[in-house]
């Protein structure tokens, strides 16, 4: 295997790619589905079927035992919170789906970057260096190349992405404070339980749930909850593996499959906006991997 492979930061890297392409092939699916279901019943249901990657892996790795103390967290309170932090960014990120392009939304949504690395300082103890800092500004310097922003492109409902994407990363960055012996899967697990719980609730004493229409709706919907599932366990792999704010610049590139899902699923046309933005995206995450693979080699 290539020497570049063997860097825990690029196998992260890729383990958050891959996430990244699962989350926005989720995202589409939601878009999908908007006209026809509510923001919160969608949230409710994707958090419902994501649970069932979370408990595949369980059982594929030996984990799934009903012994309590198997399934004991010393630090379960703060687990739980992780989900209410989840909630909140997905209704607020499937609320802008409906009201919003959906490449517009991608890119704020990629500011989740700037977040992460701005709450690794005081809640982590990280030393963002200049070098992470450049590559971070580059990248959302090319998000915003890209999406071309004008001044009516940023109203109320702009916000929306940009909300969803500090809750997402508030919950990026405290996995780092979980203790390293607990599993990914369970850490998802108790997350999955807990967004789970507080949709419901607020669907039911809000606009309760509509039913599925359809056999086609009840595929989408399932589909939906087992990419969001996987997408954010592998986020969760990922942060693990690596430092949140060394990952950070990486986030944008799930721009590129981004646009392109829009391009193919809603006919959105960005090839002529995607340049020069995309070079600072892939030359952000290019810098932090060649200043870390000089630092080692140092």
């Amino acid at each position: 295997m290539p020497a570049i492979f063997q860097s825990n930061l690029v196998r992260a890297a890729m383990i958050l790619l891959l996430g990244i392409v699962f989350l926005d092939g989720m995202s589409v699916i939601i878009k999908t589905l908007l006209p026809r279901y509510e923001v919160l019943e969608l949230s409710a249901y994707r958090n419902i079927v994501g649970m069932i990657p979370a408990l595949v892996l369980m059982w594929w790795t030996g984990e799934f035992k009903l012994d309590p103390k198997h399934l004991w967290i010393r630090q379960w309170k703060f687990a739980f919170s992780r989900g209410l932090m989840v909630t909140i960014a997905q209704i607020c990120w499937y609320a802008s789906l409906g009201t919003t392009a959906f490449a517009l939304v991608a890119a704020l949504g990629y500011t989740m970057s700037l977040f992460v690395v701005l709450m690794s300082i005081p809640l982590l103890g990280e030393r963002v260096g200049i070098w992470r800092s450049i590559a971070v500004l580059m990248g959302f310097g090319g998000a915003m190349m890209i999406v071309q922003p004008t001044a009516e492109s940023f109203n109320l409902w702009a916000l929306l992405p940009l909300c969803a994407a500090a809750f997402y990363a508030l919950s990026i960055v405290t996995v780092r404070m979980i203790d390293r012996d607990v599993s990914n899967s369970l850490l998802y697990l108790y997350s999955a339980v807990a967004a789970v719980v507080s949709n419901l609730v607020v669907v039911l004493f809000t606009t309760g749930f509509s039913g599925i229409e359809s056999g086609m709706d009840a595929l989408l919907i399932t589909v939906m909850g087992l990419l969001g599932g996987c997408g954010v366990i592998c986020m969760l792999i990922s942060v693990r593996m690596a430092e949140p704010s060394a990952l950070a610049p990486f986030n944008y590139f799930g721009l590129i499959s981004a646009f392109t899902m829009g391009w193919i699923v809603f006919g959105e046309a960005p090839l002529d906006r995607l340049f020069p933005g995309v070079l600072l995206i892939v030359g952000g995450g290019a810098l932090v991997l060649w200043r870390e693979n000089g630092a080692k080699s140092g």
